[in-house]
């Protein structure tokens, strides 16, 4: 599958495939490869935009912006103006969960739907609030307080493979990069505008995420009008990547779901699933 790299700004940016846009958005310290797991699965139908944040991966990462929530979402805002995109499916993990959420509550016209994947309406879990992350980032450095939450990130069945992967993804965020964002994460809450999201959400977690836990799940499904929880099992905060075929399989039955307005219209596919 041939995959295009735009630089867009700060922002580093993977295009594959032909269609409808459906647009990722990575999490802290991890990159737009973190979704390779859902090139191949969906570029025959969808263009699959995935996007490297500002100061992650093999983005730049210049020392005069800010790599906030806000500075995010305008960036991502910046990507669909650059691609011309009207309106999108827009997927986020964990942080870029935020970021998406973010997002369609400033531009909702933008957003067709929302998937919202390990993520919270404040942010992380107590395993990775922003006390621990920035004391070991002053006690270990970036690159072992990255990696030493990556080791706590994933599930039970995860490969070694898996894991030497994603360790050397998270090496690439700069000190400066890390410190503003984890603050910045800490800080945001959307628990009083969930409500505000009026477009279909699915909202999916893995059983053994300790980062975002599965109760922060249940707080967005609840709190999001017309929204689908779903939970992959054997799987931590990176069910897109250590269970791809399980995750692949309900964006696509959710996809589906959106494209069907008999469907949109009775909220078949679209109710909350409890754990």
């Amino acid at each position: 599958m041939h995959t295009e790299t735009i630089e867009i700004g700060d922002t580093i940016v993977r295009v594959s495939g032909a269609g409808k846009p459906l647009v990722f958005v990575h999490g802290f310290t991890t990159t737009a490869e973190f979704w390779r797991g859902q090139v191949e699965a969906f570029s025959s139908r969808y263009k699959v935009i995935r996007i490297n944040l500002p100061g992650h991966g093999v983005s730049p990462r210049p020392a005069g912006r800010s790599y906030t929530i806000d500075a995010f979402a305008n960036d991502v805002l910046e990507v669909f103006r650059k691609l011309d995109i009207r309106q999108a499916v827009l997927v986020g993990l964990s942080m870029g969960g935020t970021i998406a959420q973010n997002f369609t509550l400033a531009h909702p016209e933008r957003v067709q739907a929302l998937v919202l994947v390990g993520a919270t309406p404040h942010g992380l879990g107590e395993d990775v609030n922003v006390d621990n992350v920035l004391k070991a980032i002053d006690d270990l450095g970036v690159v072992q307080a990255s990696q030493n939450v990556i080791d706590r990130s994933f599930g039970s069945a995860a490969s070694q493979e898996l894991l030497n992967f994603a360790r050397q993804e998270v090496a690439r965020t700069p000190d400066f990069v890390a410190r503003e964002a984890i603050a910045s994460l800490n800080a945001s809450d959307s628990r009083s505008r969930l409500g505000d999201i009026r477009v279909p959400t699915l909202v999916v977690v893995g059983n053994e995420d300790i980062i975002t836990p599965p109760a922060e799940s249940v707080i967005l499904a609840e709190g999001i009008p017309d929204s689908r929880l779903e939970v992959v099992e054997n799987a931590g905060h990176f069910p897109m990547l250590e269970q791809p075929h399980k995750f692949n399989e309900m964006l696509a039955a959710f996809l589906r779901a959106c494209e069907d307005p008999v469907s949109q219209a009775s909220g078949q596919g679209l109710s909350q699933h409890a754990i």
